[in-house]
């Protein structure tokens, strides 16, 4: 009889054990409907009434489970019109256009990830990481495809969400006919032209913007020694950008770096391109900024955004995410946490800064682990798909 009482009591118990959400998993919040509890050491947290997350040694109240109270001017993510508990809804909200994922074929299999993907009040836009350039749209000379891309643009434009096309022109992915060609700079300017209106063309009206030009500097400011530049020289930037604009008139056509995230020789560059791009009436909309950041390493971000704003351009964080040394600590988080805010409230403050992308929502599929050895933790949800303390510093800078 003790022994059959005994199992009884565990069998009890195992359905609350499983029933338990892991460290920095959702446990609550209106229409919530899976667990409640929270994994020893964690606490079930109220972030705002329609998200609760477990949150390592809090003692917060628990979360509600029917009407929300009434938002308050200091809830977390909350606007004039109710509580904005979705990224793309609170970038809104303070005036942007967006807040998007950057996304790849491969994932669009994984049933879980697209259910987060294609919610539009989560995320407003989507670039494609890889199926939009050269190598993937041009494989041989004249030989267009655009199976990848086109997957991609359709899965934005089912889920109404604005759509980045990446890229026309970058050193990198490059067929081995176009960097091994040797080609005079009469063929390449007219291979270039070619492509990018080819390809831009296609998506045309499907497109809000381009990247048209990618990583065109090194961090000293030089321009990178590549196919374009040695037979080009700067020529080819224009060539680009005005075959991308007759393709496709109503695009915005951006280029696009990293490292220029704070002020410094590579950011200069960039400027200086721009004024003189626009003095010479090449059509020239936007700067994208990459911000692939370091956790507790922010350089001065919305000094570096007004500045750009200033030119008389478009200016967008295109590429976010912010990385850590593995495995991440709970005091990392939080201060990544803290980071993802600074980052999306300097965006808030600079008006010429239409929205952020993060370079995929996942740490799932981050490239940072296959990139930087040792180094990941980089997005706003971790490996299983749950949201990270990013995702209510991301509320918080927008708010």
């Amino acid at each position: 009889m003790k022994l059959a009482a005994s199992f009884a009591t565990l069998v009890a118990l195992v359905p609350f054990a499983a029933a338990q959400s892991p460290v920095w998993g959702q446990c609550g919040g209106i229409g919530w409907t899976g667990p409640t509890t929270c994994a020893a050491g964690s606490t079930c947290t109220v972030s705002n009434p329609y998200y609760s997350q477990c949150l390592p040694g809090s003692s917060a109240p628990p979360p509600p489970s029917s009407s929300p109270s009434s938002p308050t001017s200091s809830s977390p993510g909350s606007s004039p019109t109710g509580p904005a508990t979705k990224l793309n809804a609170a970038a809104v909200a303070a005036g942007k256009k967006y807040f998007g994922s950057a996304t790849d074929n491969n994932e669009l299999s994984d049933t879980a990830y697209v259910n987060i993907l294609k919610d539009g009040q989560q995320f407003g836009q989507i670039t494609p990481a890889n199926s939009m350039k050269w190598d993937a749209t041009e494989p041989n000379r004249g030989q267009f495809t655009f199976t990848g891309g086109d997957q991609i643009a359709n899965f934005a434009k089912a889920n109404g969400q604005l759509l980045r096309g990446h890229n026309c022109v970058w050193y990198n992915q490059l067929p081995g006919w176009v960097t091994n060609s040797g080609f005079n700079s009469s063929t390449l300017s007219s291979v270039v032209s070619t492509h990018c209106g080819t390809v831009v063309g296609h998506y045309k009206g499907q497109a809000y913007a381009w990247d048209v030009i990618n990583e065109a500097f090194n961090d000293d400011g030089t321009w990178r020694s590549d196919v374009f530049y040695n037979t080009l020289g700067q020529a080819f930037v224009p060539t680009a950008f005005q075959a991308a604009r007759a393709a496709d008139p109503d695009a915005k056509l951006y280029i696009n770096d990293y490292n220029i995230e704070g002020p410094g020789a590579k950011a200069n560059a960039v400027s200086n391109l721009v004024s003189t791009l626009k003095a010479q009436g090449v059509p020239i909309d936007g700067i994208g900024v990459q911000a692939h950041l370091i956790v507790g390493q922010l350089p001065n971000l919305a000094q570096q955004l007004a500045s750009f704003g200033s030119l008389g351009v478009e200016v967008a964080i295109t590429e976010l995410d912010i990385r850590t040394t593995l495995p991440a600590s709970s005091a990392t988080l939080q201060q990544q946490q803290r980071d993802y805010q600074t980052v999306i409230a300097a965006c808030k403050g600079v008006a010429g800064c239409v929205g952020v992308t993060v370079w995929d929502y996942t740490d799932k599929y981050s490239w940072v682990p296959n990139t930087f050895s040792g180094q990941g933790a980089a997005c706003p949800w971790d490996q299983n798909l749950q949201p990270k303390p990013a995702v209510q510093g991301i509320l918080n800078g927008w708010a």
